[in-house]
């Protein structure tokens, strides 16, 4: 009879175990998502300022360069033009870098790629580099 008891306590407290996230989860996607949202849209209206005179951002003098901003990669891929994208690989959230001569972006860790617009060239990562919108005013980058 106890080894009747320790299973079913045991099937029971392991079942619990597999439903709990779950059932968190599911009650607070609603309302963090709602959040979240609001609060990406209002720094998304504000964006992320970069001042290319700074000595930070040299590496963006030159076509070609990139530099990071937080979380961000900036590249300038052209006289004119910049690309802003997520730093931090889909695959295991290590951070990439920029390769000029074949326009790629290498993630060092496992060997993911991905084109300059964030795009999955290789794998193992299968989601694209989140990617921002940029502007450029004088010598001011606006990033949302």
């Amino acid at each position: 009879m106890e080894r009747r008891h320790f299973f079913r306590n045991f099937a029971l407290g392991g079942s619990l175990l597999l439903t709990a996230p779950v059932l968190f989860n599911s009650c607070s996607t609603d309302d963090d998502n709602g959040g979240d949202e609001n609060n990406n849209n209002n720094n998304n209206n504000t964006g992320i300022t970069v001042d290319l005179t700074s000595p930070d951002f040299a590496n963006l003098k030159t076509v070609g360069g990139f530099a990071y901003k937080g979380d961000i990669i900036i590249i300038r891929s052209s006289e004119t033009v910049y690309i802003a994208l997520s730093k931090l690989c889909t695959h295991s959230q290590c951070t990439v870098t920029y390769n000029s001569s074949t326009q790629e972006i290498p993630c060092p860790c496992h060997g993911s790629k991905f084109t300059k617009e964030g795009a999955v060239v290789n794998g193992p990562a299968t989601s694209p580099l989140k990617k921002y919108d940029v502007k450029l005013s004088g010598n001011t980058l606006t990033i949302s």
